[in-house]
């Protein structure tokens, strides 16, 4: 599914103050979003909506009940693709990130698997888990 018309009045609504926009402050990411993106994010391959800068990223991140202890993690394209078929069903949400300004938007939400019922992988020990 894709979140264009948020993202397009989101927008609209910080270049005309007068418009109420529901949501928070689209130019307000968190640090650690903004490392994220930096360190695990890819090219979005357009501008920044806002301060035209170039760095524009997305991160994908990886939801599922399928996923256990590994739901929540930001993946690659590849990835995503190897991961397909390995579970039955998770959802991927794609966010754009731009670092010099803090813009940051849900832009899509889409279903990968290929449904087949699984149980959750073993829980693994993390460095988490150790400190």
């Amino acid at each position: 599914m894709s979140h264009a018309l948020q993202r397009r009045r989101a927008l609209e609504s910080m270049r005309r103050p007068d418009l109420a926009f529901s949501g928070e402050n689209p130019c307000d990411a968190d640090p650690m979003l903004i490392r994220a993106a930096l360190h695990h994010g890819a090219p979005a391959g357009q501008e920044c909506p806002v301060c035209a800068s170039e760095r524009m990223l997305v991160l994908n991140y990886t939801f599922g009940d399928q996923l256990g202890q590994f739901s929540g993690r930001i993946k690659s394209r590849e990835e995503l693709e190897e991961m397909e078929t390995q579970f039955g069903e998770f959802t991927v949400r794609v966010v754009e990130v731009c670092p010099d300004c803090r813009w940051n938007l849900l832009i899509e939400t889409y279903v990968l698997g290929d449904g087949r019922r699984r149980r959750p992988p073993r829980r693994q020990q993390t460095v988490e888990d150790i400190y």
